[in-house]
């Protein structure tokens, strides 16, 4: 299937490190507003560029265009391109208001193309283990979750000198203007939703801390650094989301069920470790000892943190396993290896791959347009609650979306 992808910014290159795992993928070529972008990232992997958006959607081979350009720019591009007839992908968040969510699914069907979107995180071996412990009943009833997305101080991580391999530059000053939030709290909502199904009430609250992010931003910009939400499922259970760029690193993903406890760090790595804590009074009773609280390899001989979790592979496993760009020095094979070892491990292609693959079968997306619509309303909630914060209902929902797809048996 022939794709297209519009925007080559800092992100492209994170979506580019495992397109040779999707050989079933073409890319048709890729068009930017910036021509020297565009002519960086078609030199450096030697795609085909567009003379212009237009022309982009003219071409006759392009089957799914990618919307990779900024969060302004989402709800124009992928419109135009469902006008034009393409199926589409769009990085996340899909619109800044409900109703333009639903106006571009709305317009998807009427042209009946399929519309899909980021963030892929759901489809990782760490999440469909996670899941299939909890289908098994391993922990019992899920009851609670606790999901943390604290991305370190933004102020200190002198990101303004980070660059792709290509040569985007990161995009700092977007990422403060438009806020943490709105770029992170999809990669928890999708599996928590996923999992235990709608929400039906949000708690919700948002603030900026830190003044003078960066020397290109000077004060307060306005947009939360800073938010937490409490949700009330339709199934009885509640999360805790709390994502922000003013703590150290901290991705801690945890389900907590009547029996035992799950948890792992897999949101950006898609084959971290999932533990399994079968709860009994001597590991809960373990916990009040500092030095086993201090000592996680300790600790974990008395049973407090559970045991590793042989993880459950899909389809597209390999994507991550091994480095996937032909060529490469040594060197740089050795500093991938210990980037998807040590610090993350993500395949952003294989939210594509599944919505190439859902066309090819004619089997109904495994996200839902509805779904999709509702992780959507949640990020726009949690966002906008501000510092007096917020207790509301969600407009949208959405029926079960069944077993992950792409698991290997």
């Amino acid at each position: 299937m022939n794709i297209a992808f519009v925007g080559c910014g800092f992100v492209f290159d994170i979506y580019m490190r495992t397109r040779n795992a999707h050989p079933e993928l073409s890319i048709a070529g890729v068009f930017d507003i910036r021509r020297d972008r565009q002519d960086q990232v078609c030199t450096y992997y030697g795609l085909a560029g567009y003379d212009s958006y237009e022309a982009l959607l003219a071409d006759p081979k392009v089957d799914v265009v990618v919307n990779l350009t900024n969060i302004s720019s989402h709800v124009p591009v992928t419109r135009q391109a469902l006008e034009a007839g393409k199926h589409v992908y769009s990085e996340k968040p899909i619109a800044t208001s409900r109703e333009e969510c639903a106006s571009l699914f709305d317009l998807a069907r009427r042209k009946r193309v399929h519309f899909s979107g980021a963030p892929c995180n759901i489809f990782s071996d760490s999440l469909r283990t996670l899941f299939a412990s909890v289908k098994a009943g391993q922990i019992g009833q899920p009851l609670l979750v606790y999901a943390e997305l604290d991305d370190n101080p933004i102020h200190v991580m002198e990101f303004e000198k980070v660059r792709s391999p290509s040569g985007a530059p990161w995009p700092l000053v977007e990422e403060i203007h438009e806020g943490c939030t709105y770029e992170h709290v999809g990669y928890h909502l999708i599996w928590i939703c996923a999992l235990l199904g709608p929400a039906v009430n949000v708690m919700a609250f948002s603030k900026e801390l830190i003044a003078d992010k960066s020397d290109q931003t000077s004060g307060f910009v306005g947009t939360p650094d800073y938010s937490v939400a409490c949700l009330n499922f339709e199934n009885g259970a509640t999360a805790r989301i709390t994502c922000s760029v003013v703590a150290p690193r901290d991705h801690r993903m945890r389900v907590i069920g009547r029996d035992g406890e799950l948890s792992t760090e897999g949101y950006r790595h898609y084959r971290a470790p999932v533990f399994l804590e079968r709860f009994t009074k001597a590991t809960l009773s373990a916990r009040k000892f500092r030095t086993l609280r201090n000592t996680p390899w300790l600790a974990r001989r008395f049973g407090v943190g559970g045991r590793s979790l042989p993880l459950v592979r899909n389809w597209k496993s390999h994507a991550v396993e091994r480095h996937q760009q032909p060529g490469a020095s040594l060197k740089t094979r050795m500093i991938e290896w210990l980037r998807r070892r040590e610090v993350y491990a993500q395949d952003k292609f294989v939210g594509i791959a599944e919505l190439a693959r859902s066309l090819k079968t004619g089997a109904p997306p495994y996200l839902t347009p509805e779904f999709l619509q509702h992780i959507n309303e949640l990020t726009l909630m949690i966002q906008g609650a501000g510092p007096a914060g917020v207790a509301v209902k969600p407009a949208t929902t959405f029926a079960p979306l069944g077993d992950l797809t792409g698991t290997l048996s």
